[in-house]
């Protein structure tokens, strides 16, 4: 309710106290249909990108001519994808009343999504490393050891994640230690590691650009074309490197427009899709690899077709008598 108060003077005040009001009914129906619908897009959003980095999983495993380092980095990024996305579906099955009791179970599937959840973040890390090294360091991408890149992007995740899950487990023992309750800090355990690689993926962004705008200005193509070729290489390095989820990588508030464009944002932007597009549906390396073996699978078959008809045909008695009376006949 409004109200105005009345002085001691026997005059009202000049400002109305609107503190009371709440807002109408129509509003409230708003933002619940804005939350039902974005929640709808964050679901087709992660159902898209499974089946879409399921595709690229298997493109990679089956396609082992193109297993050079570079590339088994991407594998593994996507491999964290997956299985984050599907730990994401098993948390989003989790019934309420389940959520509140607390079951050990429940937690246990909350570390196991946050472990890959930072593991897909330090495999973003990853790649940053290999570009950098490559790019700016200009060191010879065949000396770089696979098993250190292996090590970073599965083994460091373990030690940040038992810390966090001591930390749950001691102080936060509460709703499947899912969500983030206000002036608790264990979360950032292992959030910060994961904003401080994202720190760092973004000085690695700014080197790799500089590097790439000093090269194109040493070439003879024309300023504008330059440029436009930074701007793609940019954005092609966004979703790789992590640096979309700067935005909106801790849910900003639980109030409802907050909770709307978190929602929006990440179902849209998060690079889930993107990476599986860009660095494997558009890769010319993985897309020739997939022309050659679809060419030679196509050659093999019909090759058998070709067999098979061959010993398939009827060779009767009464075929050969035929033709050799038509032998002798021509004699």
């Amino acid at each position: 309710n409004a109200y105005r108060e009345c002085l001691g003077n026997g005059t009202w005040a000049s400002k109305i106290n609107y503190s009371q009001c709440e807002p109408i009914l129509d509003d409230k129906r708003k933002y619940a249909l804005h939350y039902k619908i974005a929640l709808i897009i964050n679901y087709l959003g992660h159902c898209i990108s499974v089946g879409a980095l399921i595709v690229a999983f298997m493109l990679f495993l089956c396609l082992r001519s193109i297993r050079c380092l570079r590339n088994i980095i991407h594998w593994n990024l996507i491999t964290t994808f997956i299985l984050r996305n599907v730990m994401w579906f098993l948390l989003q099955m989790i019934d309420h009343n389940i959520h509140e009791s607390n079951e050990p179970w429940c937690r246990c599937i909350t570390t196991v999504y946050n472990y890959f959840v930072v593991t897909n973040f330090f495999w973003m890390f990853v790649e940053g490393c290999y570009l950098h090294t490559a790019i700016v360091m200009t060191y010879s991408t065949d000396k770089l050891r696979k098993w250190v890149f292996l090590f970073i992007g599965w083994c460091i995740p373990c030690p940040i994640i038992i810390a966090w899950a001591i930390g749950k487990l001691y102080y936060e023992n509460e709703q499947c230690w899912f969500g983030k309750e206000p002036g608790k800090y264990i979360d950032y355990i292992y959030q910060g590691p994961v904003i401080l690689v994202l720190l760092i993926n973004f000085v690695f962004l700014f080197n790799i650009v500089r590097i790439l705008m000093t090269k194109l200005r040493a070439s003879t193509t024309s300023e504008t074309i330059q440029y436009r070729k930074a701007v793609k290489a940019t954005l092609v390095l966004l979703p790789l490197l992590g640096i979309t989820y700067m935005l909106f990588f801790v849910n900003p508030g639980e109030d409802d427009i907050s909770q709307i464009v978190f929602i929006y944002f990440n179902s849209f932007l998060q690079s889930f899709f993107f990476v599986s597009v860009f660095y494997c549906f558009l890769n010319g390396e993985v897309r020739s690899a997939a022309r050659k073996r679809w060419h030679r699978w196509q050659d093999h078959h019909s090759l058998r077709v070709r067999v098979a008809r061959a010993m398939s045909i009827p060779t009767s008695p009464t075929r050969i008598s035929f033709h050799s009376i038509k032998q002798t006949a021509a004699v």
